[in-house]
């Protein structure tokens, strides 16, 4: 099965034009998407429940009398947990604990308060508190991801949150009980059969049934996208996700079946997820293509496949592996394997990517599932200035100050000097007061 990918060399006079275009990707939305999407908030913000249920019945045939038919129980959460194989139920939790121990380290390591006090007896420090609480949103509809609930719901239970919302778009009224296991298993608080912008709309305002929430989280549509965008400010978000990526950094030492792979593990995705090699090896850039069009026939999503590699895939020539990862700093990409005999060689070189998979035997799907760092990851090059959806999402910081009678001596007068320039007088005159020798 022939597939037509880019390949493009570096050294190329062409390359930066036809580099241009492979990378592009609009993360404009619709214009008609917007509006429908704010008219369901604003409709959500002042009808709540009723305009859940509406919403709930267009969008995903769920006829529903009450909202107390959309909730899932938590004896429901349980039973699913009972009823799926036990093959599912041990993955589910050896997956959980992996997650939830990664993001206990990160705890440990920067999520906790401290303080300390200077030379005259002011504390100074700050103090690090979880949210109260929060929604995360799983997507439903075409699949369902119950790692999704795991990667949301267990950062937020390590940081100390105290409730975790749930809203799953359900179809038709079809639950997959691998999704609620996962919720069982992840300490989700509360749980809704409702998607969209709906949902979106009823976790930031509330509505009768569903409680505010501080932040959402989790990945969606466009129209969840766009609700995302306009409730924050309301509320806080993770982020915007645009599609998919994976990057391959490759020396020509691991099979290319694997790479080949790989590369169709973000491709299966959708349309527009993007895959790349960046190899300077020609010779296995070759049977990197021809490993392409051997697995392909035989993959249950090859259409979908086979659209993303020809629409933004791109095998690419460099000059040198050095090469190779300074172009994969330009892409930032959200998945960035390095397939080499030495990826801690190269790790030092690359500074912007949402994970790091590092050697042959890392990949990509591994962390999407089971490793335990999170794959709630930046996309569209935003990894040049943000993070993995991670413990410090759901907690906040508050900055502790406690000047002693000493310390007020000290910074009375470089705090009035400063304020008087800049015209403050109430400021100046608020730290003079505190002087001994009063101005």
């Amino acid at each position: 099965m022939s597939v037509a990918i880019r390949q493009l060399a570096t050294a190329s006079a062409d390359f930066e034009a036809e580099f241009a275009r492979v990378l592009h990707w609009s993360a404009e939305t619709d214009a008609a998407i917007e509006e429908r999407v704010a008219s369901i908030l604003a409709d959500v913000e002042k009808r709540g429940d009723a305009a859940v249920l509406e919403y709930t019945q267009r969008f995903d045939s769920l006829a529903a009398r009450s909202m107390a038919e959309l909730e899932i129980t938590q004896a429901e959460l349980q039973a699913a947990l009972a009823q799926i194989t036990p093959a599912q139920r041990d993955a589910l939790q050896a997956a959980a604990a992996r997650v939830r121990s990664y993001h206990q380290r990160q705890l440990d390591a920067c999520g906790r308060s401290w303080s300390y006090r200077d030379a005259d007896g002011t504390l100074l420090g700050q103090k690090v508190t979880p949210l109260d609480r929060v929604g995360i949103y799983v997507p439903g509809g075409k699949a369902a991801y119950p790692s999704s609930v795991l990667m949301n719901a267990l950062p937020a239970h390590v940081a100390g949150v105290a409730e975790i919302i749930m809203v799953v778009p359900t179809p038709k009224g079809e639950r997959n009980p691998l999704v609620l296991a996962a919720a069982a298993v992840a300490g989700v608080s509360r749980a809704f059969t409702i998607g969209g912008a709906q949902a979106v709309g009823a976790l930031a305002h509330g509505t009768a049934t569903i409680p505010a929430v501080d932040k959402i989280t989790g990945p969606g549509n466009a129209y969840v996208a766009s609700a995302k965008r306009r409730v924050f400010g309301k509320v806080g978000i993770d982020m915007i996700a645009g599609p998919s990526e994976i990057l391959v950094l490759a020396d020509g030492t691991t099979p290319p079946d694997w790479v080949a792979m790989d590369l169709f593990s973000q491709a299966e995705h959708d349309e527009l997820a993007q895959s790349i090699l960046l190899c300077p090896d020609a010779d296995y850039i070759a049977e990197v293509k021809a490993a392409i069009e051997r697995l392909l026939p035989a993959m249950p999503r090859r259409e979908v496949i086979r659209a993303s590699l020809e629409g933004r895939g791109a095998l690419i020539h460099t000059r040198s592996m050095d090469e190779a990862c300074t172009i994969s700093n330009r892409i930032a990409p959200e998945h960035l394997e390095v397939s080499s005999r030495e990826p801690a060689r190269w790790e030092p070189l690359l500074r912007h990517a949402g994970a790091i998979f590092l050697g042959a035997f890392t990949s990509e799907s591994l962390g999407d599932y089971c490793a335990g760092p999170n794959h709630v990851l930046p996309t569209s090059g935003t990894a040049r200035f943000s993070s993995p959806l991670g413990v410090y999402d759901f907690q906040k910081r508050s900055s502790l100050i406690e000047v002693s009678e000493a310390g007020a001596q000290v910074l009375g007068p470089i705090a009035a000097e400063l304020a008087y320039g800049e015209g403050l007088q109430a400021h100046a005159r608020a730290a003079e007061m505190r002087l001994k020798d009063k101005r």
